[in-house]
């Protein structure tokens, strides 16, 4: 029998992310990177030259080393990560997406490392069969965004003794900006206090369904004349001819602001947080809303059902319907003492999703990889 080797009590991790923007995956990153130091853990981080986490992780100080062309699919920087990962004698490499952890597996294989894959999204995989093989085959361990997720990795055969749910968490601030704030971001927005103001922020795709809430917005220009909608956010959906259209027909009662760095200054501004997505793993943008005391309306699928209790700190409703989107809308219009009520319990819930938490746990999974068998 073989003496186990002890698990050292400070980590050598690192992190491989191929994203190019700073969108919920990053930002969950860097929490994580930001908890993990204070807890003594050694890190560093792969992730695409010039990339905003790039860029964060340098001014903090951490090592960064550059993925050619965001991918690192070529191999001399194949080989650079993988001599990377010899010399800082790794004990975890962890990937934070997809494609990320193809690099991970193609880079450390026979190395004596623990391989943690990241899974954030909850759609159904096109080949169940290579889905099941990543994640079961090219790694050690894979942490699930919600239950959601979980049941689409169970779905195509990967055992769940490799999966563990771990929530993304978010920081709750301390106080909710002041009625000044609020008047001054709306004015900018052109929108007026009688103005009821819906808002979402994230990418501009498909599944996110911000061509939903446009739709919901027209179908409620007789009903709600004063509803102005506000987006947040960059993608390719935003440039498709059909969202043009109708935001054009949608004309000053619809508003794009493109990327927006600073998200509680565009929450503050907002009477509601709509999440329209078709698909969709955890949903951290309704759970940032939610922290500023925002009330919810979104969509019945993944994660979102696990964040929005219905009836409680917002409203859930049916995926792809603007006729669903846009009741829901209406009802939180006529009762503003409802609104806030509920306001003020999803605020009480996004407490629940304390960013410690998330990097106890996390650091706990690490821990049990290199304990086991």
């Amino acid at each position: 029998m073989t003496a186990r080797s002890p698990v050292p009590s400070a980590l050598k991790i690192a992190h491989i992310d191929t994203g190019r923007q700073w969108r919920g995956g990053q930002e969950q990153l860097w929490l994580l990177l930001r908890g993990l130091r204070q807890r003594g853990h050694q890190q560093w981080v792969a992730c695409p030259e010039g990339s905003p986490l790039a860029a964060r992780a340098a001014r903090q100080g951490l090592p960064v080393l550059p993925l050619p062309g965001g991918a690192g699919f070529d191999p001399r920087g194949l080989l650079r990560l993988r001599r990377q990962l010899r010399e800082t004698s790794c004990d975890i490499v962890h990937a934070h997406d997809g494609h990320a952890q193809s690099i991970s597996w193609l880079a450390s294989a026979g190395l004596p490392v623990h391989r943690v894959a990241s899974r954030l999204v909850a759609f159904p995989p096109r080949h169940p069969a290579i889905h099941r093989f990543k994640y079961t085959r090219t790694c050690h361990g894979v942490i699930a965004a919600s239950e959601s997720v979980r049941a689409v990795l169970a779905g195509v055969g990967v055992p769940a003794e490799r999966v563990e749910v771990i929530t993304a968490g978010v920081d709750l601030p301390p106080h909710l900006p002041d009625l000044e704030t609020r008047a001054r971001v709306r004015a900018e927005w052109g929108a007026a206090e009688t103005d009821f103001v819906a808002g979402h922020a994230g990418g501009f795709t498909s599944e996110k369904g911000q061509d939903l809430a446009l739709d919901a917005l027209l179908a409620l220009s007789v009903r709600l004349p004063r509803l102005r909608l506000v987006l947040a956010g960059e993608g390719p959906l935003s440039e498709s001819p059909a969202f043009v259209e109708k935001l054009r027909r949608a004309g000053d009662r619809a508003r794009l602001l493109g990327y927006v760095e600073d998200l509680p200054a565009f929450l503050v501004g907002l009477d509601l947080f709509l999440m329209p997505s078709r698909s969709e793993g955890w949903g951290l943008a309704a759970l940032h809303a939610m922290a500023h005391g925002l009330a919810v309306v979104a969509s019945r699928v993944g994660g979102l059902a696990e964040i929005v209790e219905d009836g409680v700190t917002g409203w859930l409703v049916e995926p792809n319907s603007a006729a669903a989107l846009a009741d829901a809308v209406a009802a939180a219009a006529a009762d503003p003492q409802r609104l806030r009520r509920f306001g003020g319990n999803a605020r009480e819930r996004a407490r629940g999703f304390a960013p410690e938490r998330t990097v106890a746990c996390t650091e706990a999974f690490y821990l049990r990889l290199l304990a086991g068998p």
